[in-house]
């Protein structure tokens, strides 16, 4: 995800309130389809994984860190799919598809998927259920697609296309999602959409049982629609606490009841974005490639070009770029701002940190933090 909207600089990690583990697991029920965890609902576990950032590295570099991440006792890798970074300067944007591949060959055990991918614009919907279906058929069990209705830093460059309003960005989501499912299930597809059509289509490798679909949602008609529809859940920390607890879970909920569908039916999922250091300083210092996430919308608006991004991120104080970021050196404190979002109902937990040394993030992590959110929350 990672996208740079509004976030008050008062955000949920600031205002404690009691963090407790709640009932959650990552079993779907009818009418989802996928199972994505072996965890029962009697006993539901926390689920700790890694965020790649293509962003900020390589191909390789980020297959080096993520394969750490499997060795450390991380359970999951999600990579965003971008076409252009936030910055150019350091920046990158290596191919999430193509890297999901060599992840899977490298690794024997993680769950991998993005986080997220837009199904709509640069993609067709039909390419990218052909994509993940080979995914899955390689990787049975472990991959997972996770969508949004995408950002234009990435869909304008690549193709030139004009930017349309939410309510087609929204419309076109649905109607992927629709389409790559039928792929998945049924041969010979001939649809006709409002947006995508397809004739006698079928793919031809997919696994039997079809991966599973998280959807990102920022805002109540996107978070109630992934209530009544998707397998997972996905949002990001560090915003207001108002926009989990009166927005997108209330709504999530309401679209879980819509459907008919169990509470415990869905993944949640949320990208915690952490900076962890022995020392402050160097915490606080590695926020600042992400500055872009602190910018409202007003002041990145009609902003495409990875070029001015960067010098309207490089013009913030490294207080207002730490303002998105659990910035700590105490394990404890970590633990206990994590907590606030596992009271909420978030039980797969993405951990982004935002510095060059990523392997020193993930060793430090796992040493410190990870066995004491596991102690507290299970």
């Amino acid at each position: 995800m990672g996208s740079p909207t509004a976030y008050c600089a008062e955000g949920l990690h600031t205002k404690p309130f009691l963090a407790i583990a709640l009932k959650e697991n990552f079993r779907c029920g009818a009418p989802c389809h996928g199972v994505h965890s072996a965890e029962s609902r009697e006993n539901p576990m926390l689920r700790l994984g890694y965020k790649a950032s293509a962003e900020q590295f390589g191909p390789r570099e980020l297959l080096d860190f993520s394969a750490l991440a499997e060795q450390l006792g991380f359970e999951s890798v999600f990579i965003s799919d971008h076409f252009q970074p936030w910055r150019h300067t350091g920046g990158h944007a290596p191919s999430a598809l193509a890297w999901l591949g060599a992840l899977g060959a490298r690794t024997s055990r993680i769950l991998i998927g993005t986080s997220v991918l837009t199904p709509t614009f640069r993609y067709h919907p039909s390419v990218v259920a052909q994509v993940f279906g080979t995914l899955g058929a390689l990787f049975p069990g472990r991959v997972i697609l996770g969508v949004g209705s995408g950002e234009s830093l990435n869909e304008i460059p690549s193709t030139a296309m004009q930017w349309p309003e939410m309510k087609e960005r929204f419309a076109r989501l649905r109607e992927a999602v629709a389409l790559i499912r039928k792929l998945w299930t049924e041969d010979r597809l001939t649809f006709e959409g409002e947006f995508y059509r397809t004739k006698d289509a079928t793919i031809y490798d997919r696994p039997a049982k079809p991966v599973p679909i998280y959807i990102a949602a920022a805002g109540p008609m996107v978070a109630k629609y992934t209530g009544r529809v998707a397998d997972g859940f996905i949002c990001t920390s560090g915003k207001a606490r108002a926009l989990y607890t009166e927005t997108l879970l209330p709504n999530l909920e309401a679209g879980l009841e819509v459907a008919k569908r169990a509470k415990e039916g869905i993944d949640r999922m949320i990208e915690m974005k952490v900076s962890f250091d022995t020392d402050r300083q160097r915490a606080k210092d590695d926020t600042r490639y992400w500055a872009a996430l602190a910018l409202s919308p007003e002041e990145k608006m009609g902003v495409e070009d990875p070029v001015q991004m960067e010098k309207l991120a490089d013009a913030l104080p490294v207080e207002r770029a730490a303002s998105r970021w659990i910035v700590s050196t105490d394990p404890d404190e970590h633990v206990e701002k994590i907590g606030e979002y596992v009271a909420l109902g978030f039980r797969h937990l993405v951990f982004h940190a935002p510095g060059p040394d990523q392997a020193r993030f993930l060793r430090l992590y796992a040493e410190h933090v990870l066995p004491k959110l596991r102690g507290r929350f299970g």
